[in-house]
C-alpha cells in the first residue's frame, strides 16, 4: 500500500485544540503515514526577529529560549499527563534549544549572520515543532517517529533562503528511511546542500516540501489541512456567499497560489504534476472520519460552462513602467535590465512588453531599490521610468479561459459599470488566467462585482 503524506501547517499549530485536532485527524487514517509539519504559529517570525535583536545584546538569547521553551511546555503539560515523560520530553526540546543557542551565539559574536547561518537558525521552528509532536503523538497510542531531512538525505541546489529539491539524490536514502510501517513526522521548510548546509526552501516551503516527500516516495496522495474550506471561488472576507471549488487542475492551482490564494505556496505543485500525484484539502475544524477532501487537485482540465472557477487578488505587486521608442524591440535591453536586477536579489515577477513599453512586475518591497538601479543603469533608450505602486493585480482563473471569447470583456464590462479603471490588462500568458490591474482602493469593489458577474448559483 502506498502511504499518503499529510501536511499540517502553522495555522493548525496555534492552540492546545490545534493539536487535539491533529491527533483525531492522524487517528482517523488509520495507516502509516509520512507526516510533515510546519513550525508553531508566529515561531519563525520570532525567531527572524530574533536574529536582529541578538545582533545587539547576547541577552535576548535567554528571552528566545525562554519563550519558546514556554510554549512547548505548555503543549506538553496539555497533552502528556505523565510527570516522568513531560520530563524526558522537556529534556529533549532542551537539547534542541541548545543547539539554537549555539547558532544565536554565533550571529553575536560576528556581528553578522551569513545566509547559511539564518538558515539553520530558521529551521528550528520547524524541527521543535517535529519533536514535540513526536512525543505527543506517542503517548496518545500513534506509533510515531521523527525523521529529519538532515538525517534522511534530503538534497537540495540552488542558493541558501530559496533553495530546490534535489529529487535524483534524494530519492533512494529518502525512500528507504520513509519505508517503515509507522507514522513518520518531518519538519518541513528545509533540506540540506551538498555540502550539507541546511537550506531553506523558501518562505512557506513546507508545502513545496510535502509535494517532494510525496513525489520521492511515490505518494498515493498529498493530503494538506487548512482551517478554510478548501478553494473557494473568492476570498469569503470580501464577497457573499463564495462557492467551494471541488475540483481544479494543476496549472488552475498555482496560478490561484501565484495571485494570492494562500491555501497553497506556488511551488506545491511542481513536484506532483508529472507523476500525477493528486493534492486534497482538508479543514481541520472539520475533520470527518470519512476524510472526504473540500477540493481535490489533479491534472484533470474541468472546463466549467462558466469557464471561471475563481476570482483572484494579490497587492504584493508593483509595476516599474519603462517607455522608449522601440524599447520592447532592441536586442539586449530586456536582458541587461534583468541582469541588473537579479545582480541585486531583485526578483522579477513577470514581465509584459510592447513596441514602446516594458513593464516588469516585482515585489512591494523591490520598487524603490529597482527604479534607482534602472535609472542609474545607462539605458540611453529609456526615455520614461514609472514606477507604479499602490496597486492591485485582480484575476480570473479557470482552464478554457482562453477558448472563451468575452470572458476579460465581460471582466472590464462589470468593472467600468461601478467607473473601476484598468491601468493594465493582461491575458494570455498563462492558458488559465487573465488579469487587470487597478488601484488598490477600487480592489474590493472590483472583486464584487466581477465575482457577481461570473457566479449565480454555479457549482464548482
Amino acid at each position: 500500500m502506498k502511504k499518503i503524506v499529510v501536511k499540517f501547517g502553522g495555522s493548525n499549530l496555534k492552540t492546545t485544540q490545534d493539536i487535539k485536532n491533529i491527533i483525531n485527524v492522524v487517528k482517523n487514517y488509520n495507516r502509516p503515514l509520512v507526516i510533515v509539519v510546519s513550525a508553531f504559529f508566529g515561531i519563525t517570525n520570532y525567531l527572524e526577529e530574533g536574529i536582529l535583536q541578538v545582533q545587539k545584546s547576547i541577552k535576548h538569547i535567554d528571552e528566545i529560549k525562554k519563550f519558546i521553551k514556554t510554549i512547548k511546555k505548555d503543549a506538553i503539560e496539555s497533552h502528556i499527563d505523565s510527570p516522568e515523560i513531560q520530563k524526558e520530553v522537556m529534556k529533549s526540546i532542551d537539547n534542541r534549544l541548545n543547539e539554537l543557542e549555539n547558532c544565536f551565539k554565533g550571529v553575536y559574536y560576528i556581528g553578522d549572520v551569513p545566509d547559511f547561518v539564518e538558515d539553520k537558525i530558521l529551521s528550528f521552528g520547524e524541527k521543535l515543532s517535529s519533536l514535540l509532536l513526536t512525543a505527543i503523538f506517542r503517548y496518545n497510542g500513534i506509533d510515531a517517529e521523527e525523521k529529519l531531512p538532515e538525517i534522511i538525505g534530503l538534497k537540495t541546489y540552488g542558493e541558501l533562503k530559496n533553495a530546490s529539491i534535489d529529487f535524483k539524490s534524494s530519492r533512494e536514502s529518502v525512500s528507504k528511511a520513509l519505508s517503515g510501517d509507522k507514522v513518520y513526522i518531518v519538519p518541513g521548510f528545509y533540506g540540506i546542500s551538498p555540502k550539507n548546509r541546511i537550506t531553506l526552501l523558501g518562505r512557506g516551503g513546507s508545502d513545496y516540501s510535502a509535494a517532494s516527500f510525496a513525489k520521492i516516495i511515490d505518494a498515493e496522495s498529498l493530503d494538506i489541512w487548512k482551517d478554510v474550506d478548501g478553494y473557494l471561488s473568492s476570498d469569503p472576507k470580501l464577497v457573499d456567499k463564495p462557492i467551494r471549488i471541488k475540483k481544479l487542475s494543476y496549472r488552475e492551482a498555482a496560478e490561484l497560489s501565484y495571485f494570492g490564494a494562500k491555501i497553497l505556496h506556488p511551488r506545491t505543485v511542481e513536484p506532483l504534476m508529472k507523476p500525477n500525484i493528486p493534492i486534497r484539502i482538508f479543514n481541520i475544524t472539520k475533520p470527518e472520519k470519512e476524510l472526504i477532501p473540500l477540493t481535490v487537485i489533479n491534472n484533470e482540465e474541468n472546463i466549467l460552462e462558466s469557464v471561471i472557477k475563481s476570482v483572484t487578488y494579490t497587492d504584493n505587486f508593483s509595476v516599474l513602467k519603462l517607455s522608449g521608442p522601440g524599447i520592447g524591440i532592441k536586442s539586449g535591453v530586456l536582458g541587461r535590465i534583468a541582469t541588473l536586477l537579479d545582480n541585486h536579489d531583485i526578483n522579477i515577477l513577470s514581465i509584459v512588453t510592447s513596441g514602446t513599453c516594458i513593464n516588469l512586475y516585482i515585489e512591494n518591497s523591490d520598487l524603490k531599490e529597482a527604479t534607482y538601479l534602472v535609472e542609474n543603469g545607462g539605458f540611453h533608450s529609456i526615455s520614461l521610468i514609472k514606477p507604479i505602486g499602490n496597486i492591485s493585480i485582480v484575476a480570473i482563473v479557470g482552464e478554457g479561459i482562453l477558448l472563451q471569447h468575452g470572458l476579460v470583456y465581460n471582466m472590464l464590462t462589470s468593472m467600468n459599470k461601478e467607473g473601476i479603471n484598468a491601468k493594465i490588462i493582461s491575458g494570455g500568458a498563462s492558458d488559465v488566467a487573465a488579469y487587470v490591474v487597478i488601484e488598490s482602493a477600487d480592489r474590493n469593489r472590483a472583486i464584487n462585482v466581477i465575482h457577481n458577474g461570473f457566479f449565480r448559483k454555479i457549482d464548482v
